[in-house]
């Protein structure tokens, strides 16, 4: 479609911009208006979906009927949708006193717009489901099949393959809709639209408060294009509004307006897979992605104490191999209240990996703390700081053939706190 064309549909239905996206859904708009294929218009809230239905019914051989109708899936209750939609017969429920036509039965041989369809609950989309297949419908409490003669124009912001993944959108719905698909941008990939779309706003406001229209210095139209505005065409009028209001001083400067942009959001750091790349797997939100990288650290903490600990039995067993003094060159130990371990000061090194001391420090008071746990700990961390003492003490015990003072001396620990550990262990 030439260029001119596209230009007149814009004065004529108030459309603001000149990015190429937007000119390209305008003119598959046009394309399709003068058939009867059902539309699927997609795009984030407030980038102005409900204009292009308008477009299609006006260029279409159905704008002689004079019937078009809007109709907002997400704001009628799932109870009543079937009734509004298909209408009902008097008395099919309480509060039917009279019959209903319904939006189908009135808008046939018009277009109707079903906006939000993404909203619709799935018994009524097998409702219509039937009515894009065969134009039939049944009203809500009769038996009779009803014919209309309808063009369909659906929109949503809702990702519908992803709704379908969840079983909650028919897929054979969504091709039945999809058969033009019409794309509108987002406002922040529309460059300098975002300051006509301005001036526009500060134009009208202008004329409809009396007052003189507010104007944006070199900084603050950088800074209105470079905001995200999530909230799309609907957001920047709305701040539009809000300034041409408030402010006395009619130059917007960069610190003016920031202070009419909301925050915008940290993003969150990409989660990557196995192979570098992205994991392939889509968030519904914030938590999620917390968890994601919750768990992600929590299995790297894991594999970490498997080998410390897989490390720590190797030490202990160079270390029972020699004599007592091979033991206290190999493995060092920091003295506690009451236990009083031999200290060395070689690091002992297996495969490579050097042990610190630290890593081997036991607490006499880790039977009081026991009750300070992980709940969430993994099975494999089994063995702890106590499964390790418990070995050690049994290692010299065995030793030493059951002999306490002998094996309390090799430990370098009393023979009374020997005796304890003993029975708190149940190595009698």
């Amino acid at each position: 479609m030439v260029t001119s064309e596209i230009q007149q549909v814009k004065l004529r239905f108030g459309i603001i911009g000149n990015s190429e996206d937007l000119n390209r859904a305008i003119d598959v708009a046009m394309q399709v208006a003068p058939t009867d294929l059902s539309v699927l218009i997609t795009g984030e809230s407030g980038v102005g979906k409900e204009t292009f239905p308008k477009i299609i019914h006006e260029y279409s051989r159905r704008k002689h009927s004079r019937k078009y109708i809007a109709v907002n899936c997400g704001a009628i209750p799932e109870g009543t949708i079937d009734s509004e939609l298909f209408g009902h017969e008097k008395g099919s429920f309480t509060g039917a006193i009279n019959e209903r036509q319904g939006y189908f039965g009135e808008a046939n041989g018009g277009t109707i717009f079903l906006d939000e369809v993404g909203e619709l609950p799935l018994a009524t989309q097998a409702r219509l489901l039937r009515v894009l297949e065969s134009g039939e419908y049944i009203r809500v409490g009769s038996s009779k099949v009803e014919k209309t003669d309808v063009r369909i124009v659906a929109a949503t912001n809702v990702n519908l393959v992803d709704a379908i993944a969840e079983g909650r959108f028919r897929e054979d719905l969504f091709y039945r809709l999809n058969t033009v698909p019409i794309k509108i941008p987002p406002l922040r990939e529309r460059g300098e639209d975002v300051a006509l779309l301005f001036r526009k706003f500060a134009s009208d406001f202008a004329e409809k408060y009396h007052m003189p229209s507010i104007q944006l210095t070199e900084g603050a139209r950088s800074q209105l294009i470079a905001y995200s505005w999530p909230g799309n065409v609907r957001q920047l009028k709305n701040i539009t509004e809000q300034i041409s209001i408030i402010e006395r001083n009619r130059e917007i400067t960069p610190e003016v307006l920031h202070s009419y942009l909301p925050e915008q959001p940290s993003q969150m750091p990409a989660l990557l897979g196995r192979h570098g790349g992205t994991s392939g797997k889509t968030f519904e939100s914030e938590r999620e992605i917390l968890y994601q990288i919750l768990f992600d650290l929590r299995r790297d903490v894991t594999e970490l104490k498997k080998l410390v600990h897989t490390n720590l039995e190797q030490v202990q067993k160079q270390a029972v191999v020699g004599t007592p003094q091979a033991v206290e060159t190999q493995v060092s130990y920091y003295p506690t209240e009451d236990v009083h371990y031999p200290i060395s000061s070689a690091t002992p090194t297996v495969s490579g990996i050097n042990i610190h001391p630290t890593s081997l420090h036991l607490n006499s008071k880790m039977a009081d703390d026991e009750d300070i746990q992980d709940t969430e700990e993994y099975v494999e961390e089994s063995l702890s700081l106590n499964d390790l003492e418990r070995e050690m003490i049994r290692t010299a015990l065995d030793k030493h053939h059951g002999k306490r003072k002998s094996a309390a001396k090799d430990l370098n620990i009393s023979e009374r706190t020997l005796y304890r550990k003993i029975k708190e262990y149940g190595l009698d």
